[in-house]
């Protein structure tokens, strides 16, 4: 089932009466446990999503609450819909920049796109990972993982404005509905939640896996599913609870993750296994495996929706998987090192750091030919490009929805 409505509460029974214990926001995907049963009128399921388990009224034909997940309407939902239109106008009289952090050099380039000049090097914390822009896009951080420290850029002047002190951040989310940062701390084997107003610590979340480090977030953003690199798992976390509910061993290195416009699967790319898993986040199962090239690593999602861009670092290529059939359809050599993947505001060009070398690549997605190739400092990563269309930023290194 799936929620259709902007909200459904679900019930500890069939029965209006009974205490609610938890809500499920629209598009969420949700496991029917039990037949449905009927009471005054009203049919009832009994579903489950992370650790939230209750029951919940379909509602009226005309208006339903709940509605057939595979069904059409279920299928025509595009959670990445608001990154199609334009950038918000509160953003568009900033200058567009993309900031790219150097893991090698301990700073960050900052590159005029319009030009593909150099226009400043800032100096941040030890091993800078990615660059994340905040839930609401009103400043951008940068994940230094050996400085326990994300530091701030103020994103009018494109210089460091301050620093919050975390724990070994390599990586940096934040749920949907804005209320919590989600710290990826790698070398110690946890999740750390905090409270995105405060960044007060709310929960920090074991995880007796080694490489915690890339995820994505379910349609209606109750739980996310992050990749552990080092034993080659992908696990399922409820970010409303803060706990671990699920695991999969789908082997190799699974790196970047990557919900479906339908919400449906997730992709993983895996840079062990030369490829793309496709995932079921409720039965926990790969579903499918799409061979891309070696070192399958970035993923970034086309303007249009439609198509996904894989990096392949060994290989020095680029990947693009259809969503519609679930197939690789085109191969583009750049050369390189291709890490992190960001594109262009109008969709036209493909950004992406070169992790092995000193290089930032511009691919132009029309035919996949390199349109320039800009020096900045050693093992670039994490490069966001800002301000980017969407109404939120989920973190990382610049996803929205």
């Amino acid at each position: 089932m799936r929620v259709a409505a902007e909200t459904v509460d679900l019930h500890a029974e069939a029965d209006p009466r009974s205490p609610v214990v938890g809500s499920a926001m629209s598009g969420e995907l949700l496991s029917v446990v039990d037949a449905p049963a009927r009471r005054d009128g009203q049919t009832w399921w009994h579903v489950t999503v992370g650790t939230l388990d209750g029951w919940a009224i379909e509602g009226p034909p005309n208006a339903p609450q709940l509605i057939d997940g595979k069904g059409k309407a279920s299928l025509g939902l595009n959670v990445w819909q608001a990154t199609t239109g334009e950038i918000a106008p509160a953003l568009r009289k900033l200058a567009p920049r993309v900031y790219v952090p150097n893991e090698g050099s301990a700073t960050v380039t900052v590159i005029d796109p319009t030009n593909f000049g150099v226009l400043a090097t800032l100096p941040v914390g030890q091993l800078p990972q990615h660059i994340t822009p905040a839930h609401d896009m009103s400043a951008l951080y940068v994940d230094n993982m050996d400085s326990n420290l994300l530091s701030v850029i103020d994103t009018a002047s494109s210089t460091v404005s301050g620093g919050i002190g975390v724990p070994r951040p390599y990586n940096l989310y934040f749920t949907p509905d804005g209320t919590k940062a989600v710290v990826m701390s790698e070398p110690l084997d946890r999740i750390d939640f905090y409270d995105a107003a405060t960044w007060t610590l709310l929960h920090s979340v074991a995880v007796p896996l080694k490489g915690i480090d890339h995820a994505d977030f379910s349609a209606g953003g109750r739980y996310m599913l992050a990749s552990c690199e080092y034993e080659g798992h992908v696990i399922k976390v409820d970010v409303v609870s803060m706990e671990l509910v699920a695991d999969l061993d789908v082997g190799g290195l699974p790196i970047d993750v990557k919900l479906a416009p339908d919400g449906m699967v997730f992709y993983v790319a895996n840079q062990g296994r030369a490829g793309v898993s496709i995932i079921d986040p409720v039965s926990m199962a790969e579903v499918g495996f799409l061979p891309t090239g070696q070192g399958a690593h970035g993923m970034a999602i086309s303007r249009d929706t439609r198509s996904l861009y894989v990096s392949n670092r060994l290989d020095g290529t680029i990947s693009v998987i259809s969503f519609a059939s679930r197939k690789v359809v085109k191969s583009w050599s750049v050369g390189g090192s291709p890490d992190m993947l960001q594109v262009s505001p109008d969709g036209k060009q493909l950004w992406t750091s070169n992790r092995s070398g000193a290089t930032v690549s511009v691919i132009d997605t029309a035919t996949g030919g390199v349109i320039a190739q800009i020096g900045v400092g050693n093992g670039p990563h994490g490069l966001t490009y800002f301000p980017q269309p969407g109404r939120i930023s989920l973190g990382h290194n610049g996803v929205y929805r």
